[in-house]
C-alpha cells in the first residue's frame, strides 16, 4: 500500500497527561514481558512535543523500553532536525510495510514491532503495550559488561531473528529555531544513536558480544527481532556509566 504521511492523525481520541520520569525502569521489573515502544517524532512537527513528554512517563512502567527516533522527512518544512536521522525513517517505513498498512506518521509509537498508536494518546498506546504483553512467550534476553566489550545472551526459543544493539543518548534538550515549533525547547529522551546488527539467531540459546569504546558512557537496549515480520521477540536494557 502506499505511505501516508501524516503528522495529526486521531487527534479527537484525545492526549494523555504526562510527566517527567527516569531513564529507564529496574532490570528487576523490567524482566516481566518487556516490551519495547518506539516513538518516532521530529522536531519540525507541531503535533509530536506531547507525544515526546509522554515518552518520559512511559519509562516509569515496569519493563517498557522506550526509544526515541527523530526522522528526517519532515526537514523541507524549514527546520532540519539536529537528531533527525534517514535510517529511522526508513525503519519506520519499513515497519508500515509489514504490518500492509503503510501508515508513516508523526508522532507514531510502534509497540513490539507490531502495533501502533498516536504517540500523543495515552489510552492507545496503554492498549497497544497491554496488547503486545498477551502475545506469544517472549525469548529471554540479557545483557551484560566484559570489559570494553557488551555480551547479549539470548535463550532458546521458536523461529529465527536478527540481534541488534541500539546505543542510546538519555537525554536531549534541543532549542528549535524555525518551524513549527520555533522558539520551543524540547526534551528528546533516550534518543537512538545507532542500531548495529550484530548476527543471527536460529533458535538455540547464544551470546553475541559488541564492542564498546573504553569510558563511553551510553545506554542500551538488546533487540531480539523478526526480519520477516518486524516483532520484537525479546529485549533488555542495560546502562554503562
Amino acid at each position: 500500500m502506499e505511505k501516508i504521511y501524516s503528522r495529526r492523525k486521531a487527534l479527537q481520541l484525545g492526549l494523555g497527561g504526562v510527566a517527567a520520569g527516569p531513564l529507564f525502569s529496574s532490570m528487576a521489573r523490567a524482566a516481566q514481558s518487556p516490551v519495547l515502544v518506539e516513538l518516532f517524532t521530529s522536531q519540525g512537527c507541531s503535533d509530536c512535543p506531547p507525544a515526546d513528554k509522554l515518552a518520559a512517563q512511559l519509562m516509569k512502567e515496569p519493563g517498557v523500553f522506550v526509544v526515541s527516533m527523530n526522522v528526517d522527512y519532515w526537514d523541507y518544512l524549514g527546520w532540519k532536525d539536529t537528531l533527525g536521522k534517514a535510517e529511522w525513517s526508513r525503519r519506520q517505513e519499513t515497519y508500515a510495510k509489514q504490518r500492509g498498512d503503510g501508515e508513516v506518521y508523526t508522532p507514531q509509537m510502534v509497540i513490539n514491532g507490531m502495533e501502533h498508536a498516536v504517540g500523543s494518546n495515552r489510552g492507545a498506546v496503554d492498549a497497544a503495550i497491554a496488547s503486545a504483553r498477551k502475545k506469544a512467550a517472549l525469548v529471554p534476553v540479557s545483557l551484560r559488561q566484559n570489559g570494553n566489550e557488551i555480551s547479549i545472551s539470548v535463550g532458546p526459543g521458536a523461529g529465527k531473528a536478527q540481534v541488534g544493539l541500539l546505543t542510546l543518548t538519555p537525554e536531549v534538550a534541543v532549542k528549535i529555531g524555525r518551524g513549527e515549533n520555533a522558539g520551543a525547547t524540547v526534551t528528546y529522551h533516550n534518543v537512538a544513536r545507532k542500531l548495529d546488527v550484530l548476527g543471527e539467531w536460529d533458535g538455540t540459546a547464544k551470546v553475541f558480544t559488541a564492542g564498546q569504546a573504553s569510558g563511553d558512557p551510553g545506554q542500551f537496549i538488546a533487540i531480539l527481532q523478526s526480519v520477516e515480520t518486524g516483532q520484537v521477540m525479546g529485549c533488555s536494557a542495560f546502562t554503562v556509566s
